[in-house]
């Protein structure tokens, strides 16, 4: 080697070694090279990286786009090339030569890595996934870990968790090994180990970026969405431009009920990917939400535009309840049906869309064809046995008696503040809470999960237990006080206001009034009734995004609906045996909608409120609204939906059958037995 090659190299080195420190100096170092090496291709590859890492992208492209050409044997060259083109948003032109890159050396990690994030980001989850599958692999070098990692990818969970435990009992450090066993768990549907291994992984090595992301989202998931922003906020001080943890960080924002932001975090993101289908969806939900329709409908537009086999876009349209599809819409959506290799969740919301759009177009037995295709593809996918909600009844029923709640009087969190609305989905919730969130001593929240997650956290508790209403009987009374604290504390950061009282209306509350009562006495209980037939076919027309899934079969739904008046029946018994027969406020919907200043002076006299004349101009409230009646909510009452089903009363035989006497009592409440061995009330 010549002593001129010699130094070269040793210039060149120093020059690479200074990109991880100083940037700048690094490129003035491959300008030296340069001048007296003229093109030379490695001095050419670390300027352009140091042109990247000082944030000119635009310089890195110059540098770096001849370069792919005249040194498209250097792996590198193509890695970086798509580093700088992703961040002036040229993100199909990065991915091709990312794909480039691979295609010299497959082996190379950080590309695989590059690769699956600009894949998500772009709205192809499934080539994102094959990318992960390709960071997994080369990732580790081990045998043992790469058969795991294939057994993963090919989805044979119970060889790839064999082999992750006995590599972890010898290797306890392993972070990429921990990462996979937290994804296994979080396919098996283990999310609280899943938790406890990213965190682990994030304790072992902080910088571990994926690990982050994957544990925001499961965080997210588990309806930790304080803890979650807290892990975006950590991923993006390092890489402000994710776009992963951007979306991520949007959606948790809307959860919070923080939309500006959120919305802002989607508006920036879908102009970097605007042919990203999922992006524009998520925006419009958030939209929606805010109740910007016309910009909601635009962003639902942009989707399907984008991907015309988008059906959940679709019924995005369709559930604003406002428009109305025309003959170009419907045909493209029969058109997607008769395709054979249509996703079933794209194909069961064109059913459950075709549904809407003939009813209004009042094609009734057409119609109903659909929302009733649509519902058996949901029941295959999301199976549901009524005979678990009848016997959950049954043991609320044998536990909370009168003789239960007099032992334990004086127990709980005295505070006022949260007003539950319970009932069915569908039953006029959300007008109640747009009613009450009206009086200026109202805050409404949402549909909060935190009920739900605390009854999961009492079963959980005491191993054995298949209910946790078992778990109660065997608290101290002083623990009651402490879970209303906790349930208070947990909603707190759905509070935007200073509002004294605010509303949690989760409609499957119902199922856990023993808890509430027992944890926060002097919480306001409102149950919003609907005519059965009405409720439970508005339902059965409606795909809920996740945990109705009782509301698939017209006799599931019929039976639920009288498990619920059953529940309803003994607490109203049961408190009045103690001394409490106002305890539950029971709002009927067709009254409503017939003497809404009756019912409103009613429903604010129970809460202990004045009137406020604006409760009666409750359309007029701005406020977010996350459910299937947010656009109904914001128009004036009518009785547009009060005899609704009765279009469809011909096909509607098996859910009159499971409602039973319910139905021909209604709005009155028929007799139901006394549970066997139960303390007479």
């Amino acid at each position: 080697m010549s002593e001129a090659t010699a130094t070269l190299d040793v210039a060149l080195n120093h020059a690479s070694r200074l990109l991880g420190s100083d940037p700048e100096l690094a490129g003035e170092q491959a300008v030296e090279v340069l001048r007296v090496v003229r093109d030379h291709p490695v001095a050419l590859m670390i300027l352009g990286i140091s042109h990247r890492l000082g944030g000119r992208f635009d310089r890195a492209i110059e540098v770096l786009g001849p370069l792919t050409r005249t040194a498209s044997e250097m792996p590198r060259v193509h890695y970086e090339y798509a580093l700088a083109l992703s961040r002036t948003g040229r993100t199909e032109e990065a991915i091709v030569a990312l794909q480039q890159s691979l295609a010299l050396n497959a082996g190379l990690p950080q590309v695989w890595l590059a690769l699956a994030d600009l894949q998500r980001a772009v709205g192809r989850p499934k080539d994102a996934d094959a990318a992960y599958a390709g960071y997994v692999r080369t990732s580790v070098r081990d045998p043992h870990l790469l058969q795991a990692a294939d057994d993963l990818n090919a989805n044979r969970l119970p060889e790839a968790e064999r082999l992750l435990r006995d590599w972890l009992k010898q290797h306890p450090t392993d972070v990429v090994a921990i990462r996979m066993l937290g994804e296994l768990a979080v396919r098996v549907g283990r999310t609280p180990e899943a938790l406890r291994l990213f965190g682990r992984c994030l304790e072992l090595a902080p910088g571990f970026r994926e690990a982050r992301q994957h544990y925001a989202l499961m965080l997210h998931r588990d309806q930790q969405s304080q803890q979650a922003l807290e892990q975006l906020d950590l991923l993006l001080d390092d890489d402000p431009v994710n776009p992963g943890a951007r979306t991520l960080k949007a959606a948790v924002l809307c959860r919070l009920g923080e939309y500006g932001q959120g919305i802002a975090l989607y508006d920036a993101l879908v102009r970097e990917y605007s042919h990203n289908a999922r992006l524009w969806m998520s925006y419009g939900h958030a939209l929606k939400t805010e109740g910007r329709q016309a910009d909601a409908i635009a962003a639902y537009r942009n989707c399907v535009r984008e991907e015309p086999e988008f059906g959940e876009a679709w019924w995005s349209l369709a559930n604003l309840k406002t428009i109305r599809f025309d003959d170009d819409d419907i045909a493209t959506m029969r058109a997607q049906l008769e395709r054979d290799d249509l996703d079933t969740e794209h194909r069961l919301h064109f059913e459950f869309s075709l549904g809407k759009a003939l009813e209004d177009r009042a094609e009734y037995e057409a119609s109903f064809a659909h929302y009733a295709e649509g519902n058996r593809l949901r029941v295959e996918l999301v199976p549901y046995r009524a005979g678990d909600t009848s016997a959950r009844v049954a043991q609320s029923k044998q536990v909370y008696t009168s003789a239960f709640f007099a032992e334990r009087a004086g127990c709980g969190d005295p505070a006022p503040d949260p007003i539950f609305i319970v009932g069915l989905p569908r039953s006029g919730s959300t007008l109640l809470e747009q009613i009450l969130s009206s009086h200026s001593a109202v805050e409404g929240t949402m549909e909060l999960p935190e009920i739900i997650s605390m009854t999961r956290a009492l079963r959980r508790g005491v191993e054995g237990a298949t209910h946790y209403h078992e778990v109660l009987a065997g608290l101290p009374p002083e623990t009651f006080a402490e879970l209303g604290r906790q349930f208070l504390d947990r909603t707190r950061v759905q509070r935007k206001t200073d509002a004294p009282l605010f509303i949690d209306k989760m409609p499957n509350n119902f199922l856990h009034l023993g808890l509430i009562h027992l944890m926060l006495p002097n919480a306001k209980i409102i149950d919003a009734r609907r005519h059965p037939m009405a409720c439970c076919f508005s339902g059965f027309k409606q795909h809920f995004a996740r945990g109705q899934s009782f509301s698939y079969r017209l006799g599931d739904i019929g039976r639920y609906y009288h498990d619920y008046v059953e529940l309803m029946a003994h607490f109203d018994a049961v408190f009045a045996a103690i001394g409490q027969p106002d305890r539950v406020h029971r709002v009927i919907y067709e009254r409503m909608v017939e003497d809404t200043e009756a019912e409103v002076r009613r429903l604010l006299d129970y809460c202990g409120l004045p009137f406020e004349e604006r409760c009666l101009r409750f359309f007029e409230n701005d406020r977010p609204v996350r459910t299937a009646s947010s656009e109904q909510v914001r128009r004036p009452i009518n009785r547009d939906g009060v005899d609704q089903w009765r279009h469809y009363a011909p096909w509607l035989g098996p859910l009159e059958s499971a409602l039973g006497a319910v139905l021909q009592a209604y709005p009155e409440v028929p007799e139901f037995p006394a549970p066997a061995g139960a303390q007479p009330a």
